[in-house]
């Protein structure tokens, strides 16, 4: 299968473009600078030279491939809805692309948060509020199935990570690392899901070959560890101290930082085989390096 892959430079992108390589698949990465377009001829990937603004650009590429995963977000916390905007026109004309064809559209998007219990592949994006328009993105992605496309959507975990850092997690390393303080939110009982990249990428891989159109699939590892247990394992490998810290010092993630979101991906493991096999998140920020 020729597979075109936005994002493919990009954290979890890099995990995913040797998987398919390895799987017997071509990869056509997406690419908006000379260093990505190296990047992807380095890992033995095709280049296809564009960014998500370039609409004819993936509408074509997606033509020509036999099939899409959808990685690629800008992670504009500034202007997030914007963000979420531009993404819900780039997956549009990639389903375009492959209308009537049957070929696999596979887009990452994020695991739900349900008040009060843990969520599950059944439960719907919320549609309005901080994180609505890539719910919306996920809907019409689904809603290709109607017009002959075999999507899927893959929602990840506020956490992807690989040597200790990625998604909230490496948010945290970050912030701790400028302020001298890792910090939790509210009492820090609230709970993150996690999953490490190279299990993540595995999942794509599995949704890309195997999915039926209209899957959702979680790639999700630890349904949740507590917030106040990720600050403290930063802390021990930064050496810095631990501590409550006012969700307004987050800006707009200070809100969702403070929700409790536990996920489960128990519905996928047993449907499509796939069992994580990576460190757990508290286990690989215990691992790696200080690189501060």
């Amino acid at each position: 299968m020729r597979v075109l892959v936005t994002g493919a430079s990009g954290a979890i992108g890099s995990a995913l473009v040797p998987e398919l390589l390895g799987a017997g698949h071509e990869v056509v990465g997406l690419a908006r600078s000379e260093a990505s377009a190296a990047a992807l001829t380095a890992a033995g990937a095709d280049v296809l030279r564009g960014d998500l603004a370039h609409l004819d650009t993936l509408r074509s590429g997606a033509a020509a491939a036999d099939g899409v995963v959808h990685l690629a977000f800008s992670h504009d916390f500034t202007d997030f809805a914007a963000s979420a905007e531009a993404e819900g026109r780039a997956v549009a004309a990639l389903g375009e692309g492959l209308v009537g064809t049957g070929k696999p559209l596979v887009l990452a998007s994020g695991t739900p948060v349900v008040p009060g219990r843990t969520a599950t592949e059944e439960d719907a994006m919320p549609t309005d509020g901080p994180v609505g328009g890539r719910g919306r993105t996920a809907a019409a992605t689904l809603a290709l199935a109607d017009r002959g496309v075999r999507a899927a959507v893959v929602r990840l975990p506020r956490t992807v990570h690989a040597h200790g850092t990625g998604g909230f997690a490496g948010l945290l390393v970050d912030i701790a690392r400028r302020t001298g303080v890792s910090g939790y939110v509210g009492d820090g009982t609230q709970r993150w899901p996690a999953v490490h990249r190279l299990d993540a990428a595995r999942l794509f891989r599995i949704a890309l070959e195997q999915a039926p159109a209209g899957s959702v699939l979680h790639a999700v590892a630890d349904e949740g560890d507590r917030m106040r247990d990720i600050a403290a394992a930063i802390g021990r490998r930064l050496d810095l101290p631990v501590d409550e810290v006012p969700g307004d010092d987050y800006g707009f993630l200070g809100a969702v930082f403070a929700l409790d979101q536990p996920a489960s991906s128990a519905r996928t493991r047993e449907r499509f085989g796939w069992t994580p096999t990576g460190p757990s998140l508290l286990a690989d920020i215990a691992a790696a390096p200080d690189a501060a």
